[in-house]
């Protein structure tokens, strides 16, 4: 069977996304096909290695299909599910190379899905999993946090940082933040004890002694970090060149998010009791991909941009 979707014929950006029909996939043991009714930008993810070849380095074939975050709506289970049935509203991450929720239809595995927050609309939970599951991971299970610990935060109103001083505020934390002047009143109302105008101060200027740095910036941002720590303190960094980094240091003070749908109902759980809130730009039809990437490059973007695949 056929679906509808955006994808990429050859090797390229989003410049090079096409609209068509492609096959329908089919869930295996353990998988769960989901009616996608909408999925995220990442503008990174053309760049990712993931995206062209798969596990052992191999091309991966074409057409291959973006956006590996979604909300949508059960239609159908493979073998070896039991925590899910038609006709139930998801939410949820699939597997980094296989191919993603741009389209109609997309398989995931029954570990990487939750039950969509019932405050939220298809569209605006579909930019949350990412994110959330980015902030959540790093903090607490790399970064270790704990209540009564300083933690600053890099980037913080962007779609990672504005979930991490939400989460790191529940937890307890005292959080610094750092971000450009026209959005520190934006994230000393998401929850940041004290916020830094990274554009006029040299955040290593005011502070020090921090338990944690969490880096969604990465470059010149991560170097200068070092600096703030306490003796034992820990740096956690997902920005994407820093895996790659000749630092071993930065090496391993990087990380790359999972998907892990337990955690993803507690965030549901969080979002539905008003302890955490969700932030969508804009929204694009799924034909309007290649827009809805534009707009994301132009930068000045709270939150994420969501294409709606189905009303």
């Amino acid at each position: 069977m056929q679906m509808r979707a955006v994808y990429l014929a050859k090797k390229g950006g989003a410049e090079s996304l096409i609209s068509g029909e492609i096959r329908r996939p089919d869930p295996e043991s353990k998988q769960v096909m989901v009616n996608v009714h909408a999925t995220a930008i990442i503008r990174a993810e053309t760049q990712w290695v993931s995206t062209f070849q798969n596990r052992s380095g191999a091309a991966r074939p074409f057409p291959i299909v973006l956006g590996h975050e979604f909300s949508g709506v059960v239609e159908s289970i493979g073998p070896n599910v039991s925590g899910f049935e038609a006709g139930v509203e998801v939410f949820g991450v699939n597997d980094w190379f296989s191919n993603g929720a741009q389209a109609e239809y997309c398989v995931a595995e029954e570990t990487g899905l939750a039950r969509k927050p019932k405050s939220l609309n298809h569209t605006e939970a579909a930019v949350v999993p990412i994110s959330a599951l980015t902030a959540w991971q790093g903090l607490f299970e790399r970064g270790n946090l704990q209540r009564g610990q300083r933690v600053l935060i890099h980037g913080a109103a962007g779609s990672v940082g504005m979930f991490a001083v939400q989460l790191a505020r529940w937890r307890g934390a005292n959080v610094i933040a750092t971000a450009s002047a026209n959005n520190l009143n934006f994230v000393q109302a998401l929850g940041s004890d004290e916020v830094i105008d990274y554009q006029k101060t040299k955040f290593e200027d005011l502070i020090c002694d921090v338990e944690l740095v969490f880096d969604p910036v990465g470059g010149e941002t991560l170097e200068r970090s070092w600096k703030v720590l306490k003796p034992d303190g820990k740096v956690v960094t997902v920005a994407t060149a820093s895996g790659e980094s000749g630092d071993s240091r930065v090496r391993d003070a990087f990380m790359i998010v999972r998907a892990d749908g337990a955690q993803l109902a507690q965030i549901a759980r969080m979002i539905d009791a008003g302890e955490l809130r969700v932030f969508l730009e804009q929204t694009f039809e799924l034909d309007q991909a290649r827009d809805a990437y534009a707009r994301a490059g132009k930068g000045g973007v709270r939150g994420k941009i969501a294409l709606r695949v189905l009303d």
